[in-house]
């Protein structure tokens, strides 16, 4: 039994040593890549030196060790298996009367803990480290253009209705401005504004030439005109620009509960939350698929080296890539819903990986 607790301790330390060597690594050229690219904007908008290390890339770490961890965790898996198999280490385990199923319990529970990281990451942590890194990008890096949202329609509560012809965020603006009110199928209320200025002091809308239509049970209608006139409704200017951006920013309790407003409205942007929930999801979880692929892949001792593991390894998680960043396309184009869309790679290759695992165990 204590041998068999030093090959669980050299399989685990092997494993979380090179995959955060190796990930510190990545990270390290990613940066200096990245400063290298955007050098010219931090000196053309004035960036601070204590924003751009503290704001922006402080911040960007977290974003950058999801990212590659479960890239980083298969190519640790095949880079380190495929030696030991080199060195000969993988037959004396097995020759000791350690199971194929037994010697990759340490390669799981590593790949676990990694797991577990990422999704606690994801959930909780990079939201919030977004919310700094994009707010910093807003400002310094991608200012933001004037531009006009058209033909909005909202379902702001249960049976109110909100229409936008346009908005311009250049005065945040909203012009051709509509509030019904619906009991059922009937229309009981009609506020029509030429348009509607949004004020960040009272959280509402400022209305200007507006005309308000009481309908009463019969077919006839009370109409009146006012100047202007003030109101609150459950629409805030930030709900007309929610978007993959915004989604990033927030923590999954949030990001259920606007997901949640967001189908109740009818918002076409409910798929970016959509998206990203399931991505939350899923990326950890294919920790453990890739690194099962990984040890099926590598254990065995190859008469070219480790070299043919290691590419057959990164094809393999490349194409994983490729395929969950497609599978967002069908969602994208309404043909299946987020949570199937997004999970389809992983069950594609959690089969690969069962049929390479049952191989190897022969």
């Amino acid at each position: 039994m204590l041998g068999l607790r030093k090959i669980d301790w050299y399989i685990a330390k092997k494993f979380i040593t090179t995959f955060f060597l190796s990930l510190l690594l990545i990270i390290i050229i990613v940066i200096i890549f990245d400063v290298a690219e955007k050098i010219d904007y931090f000196v053309k908008n004035d960036a601070p030196l204590k924003a751009i290390i503290f704001d922006y890339y402080f911040n960007y770490i977290p974003y950058l060790v999801n990212m590659f961890a479960s890239l980083f965790v298969f190519i640790t898996v095949i880079f380190f298996t495929s030696r030991m198999a080199a060195n000969s280490e993988i037959v004396a385990i097995l020759s000791c009367g350690v199971s194929f199923h037994r010697m990759i319990v340490p390669y799981l529970a590593s790949a676990a803990l990694i797991a577990l990281l990422s999704l606690g990451l994801n959930l909780y942590v990079i939201p919030h480290s977004n919310a700094t890194r994009v707010d910093f990008e807003a400002q310094y890096i991608k200012r933001h253009n004037t531009y006009n949202l058209r033909d909005i329609h909202y379902q702001i509560s249960p049976g109110q209705f909100v229409y936008i012809e346009s908005f311009s965020r250049w005065n945040n603006t909203a012009y051709k401005f509509t509030i019904e009110d619906m009991d059922g199928h009937r229309l009981t209320r009609k506020v029509s504004a030429e348009t509607a200025v949004w004020d960040s002091t009272m959280e509402g809308w400022h209305l200007r030439q507006v005309f308000i239509r009481d309908y009463s049970s019969g077919l006839s209608d009370k109409v009146s005109f006012k100047e202007q006139q003030d109101t609150v409704i459950a629409l805030n200017i930030k709900d007309l620009f929610n978007n993959e951006k915004t989604v990033e920013t927030l923590d999954i309790h949030a990001l259920n509960e606007l997901i949640a407003t967001q189908k109740m409205r009818g918002d076409a942007n409910v798929m970016y939350a959509a998206i990203e929930r399931q991505r939350r999801l899923t990326m950890p979880f294919s920790a453990l698929i890739l690194t099962i692929i990984g040890v099926s892949l590598s254990a065995r001792k190859r008469r070219g080296g480790i070299g043919w593991n290691i590419g057959i390894g990164i094809a393999l998680a490349f194409s994983y890539i490729f395929f969950l960043r497609v599978s967002e396309m069908f969602v994208y184009t309404d043909t299946l819903p987020p949570g199937i869309a997004l999970w389809l790679p992983n069950v594609l290759y959690a089969v690969i990986a069962y049929f390479l695992y049952k191989r190897a165990c022969k």
